[in-house]
């Protein structure tokens, strides 16, 4: 039975330690980062590699959203400017959801082609004035109702290439002023503005196979924990905002939690969690994080299932063909690579 976790890898190859702690720990999946991309021959070893070390078809995760969150970049794959200044270089908002449905249709195909068949994405969060940098520019907009068109777009376009989508970051990270790779952001705002603006986004994409939670305090719904690690936030996202899918934590390994790695993967479980997701590839932290994750069962297990289940092969997409239609779109519109 696998793991209710996900762990990077430490470098382009699996080394025998890693295959063997692999082997043993049987992660639900993994996930890369840029110190694991090459070649295309290389990626696909690797992810062949990583999945033989657990014997199954585990799911291989990427943040993939282009422009700042980019591990693959030209020349080997197709770059892209920061979503927010995408989709502010389009006329229209049917010409912004056309756009970012193709971009990441092209994205999916690129990923599908190398092994990789999750992506982090679609951003469910609003762009504030004050919204941490780090994260603004990634986002799709400043309004609830655009962003979850262009979320949607962002998911459906991923499908169309056969990769999976991920809902990020629930219930929302635009009110975080403070960057949580390495500060912990409390939001003050009110439960009626949340409901009002910055959860809408998740309600509509409620129906998404996976998501991954904020490492935010949202004071009026929990003054002591991050929703990463509560379960009166992790509540609200099942019951109110109605996510139903399979939720991941945000990297445990970001500076917004404190304490040690097995205590970190143990609160954001009992909050309610499903899969814990560790990036760094550090063996010591593995090993922490793995001796506080049990095996999926209940409903973390059939949430699982059923996120393997949506995975399909897509359509085959023209990569060119694609990206000359989103610049006939807007000839503002820049391509790398």
């Amino acid at each position: 039975m696998a793991r209710a976790v996900v762990f990077g890898s430490q470098g382009r190859t699996l080394r025998d330690t890693e295959a063997a702690f692999f082997r043993d720990a049987n992660p639900w999946g993994f996930i890369l980062f840029q110190r694991n991309l090459e070649t295309t021959d290389q990626i696909r070893r690797l992810t062949g590699d990583l999945r033989d070390a657990v014997g199954r078809d585990a799911p291989i995760l990427i943040d993939q959203e282009g422009g700042r969150v980019a591990r693959l970049t030209p020349p080997g794959w197709s770059g892209w400017t920061n979503a927010l200044d995408f989709v502010s270089r389009l006329p229209t908002p049917a010409v912004r959801i056309a756009a970012m449905r193709l971009r990441y249709s092209v994205i999916a195909a690129e990923l599908r082609a190398l092994g990789i068949d999750v992506n982090c994405a679609p951003l469910g969060d609003i762009a504030r004035p004050d919204t941490s940098p780090p994260i603004r520019e990634r986002l799709y907009g400043t309004e609830p109702r655009a962003v979850a068109e262009l979320a949607r777009a962002v998911a459906d376009g991923l499908a169309d290439g056969g990769v999976l989508p991920v809902l990020k970051h629930i219930p929302g990270h635009g009110r975080a002023t403070l960057d949580s790779h390495f500060d912990l952001p409390r939001v003050t705002a009110s439960l009626k503005t949340l409901r009002e603006g910055d959860f809408y986004p998740f309600r509509q994409l409620s129906d998404l196979p996976m998501g991954m939670t904020a490492h935010v305090v949202f004071e009026a719904l929990d003054p002591d924990r991050p929703a990463t690690q509560s379960p009166d936030v992790i509540q609200m996202i099942r019951a109110e905002i109605g996510f139903d899918g399979l939720l991941l934590t945000d990297d445990l390994s970001m500076q917004a939690l404190s304490g040690d790695f097995d205590a970190r993967a143990a609160a954001a479980l009992r909050a309610g969690c499903d899969v814990i997701l560790h990036c760094n590839g550090d063996a010591s932290e593995m090993r922490a994080v793995a001796g506080a994750t049990p095996a999926l069962q209940g409903r973390a297990m059939a949430r699982a299932a059923a996120a393997l289940a949506a995975r399909g092969r897509g359509a085959d997409i023209d990569i060119a063909a694609a990206r000359a239609k989103i610049a006939a779109l807007s000839d503002e519109v820049r391509h790398a690579g």
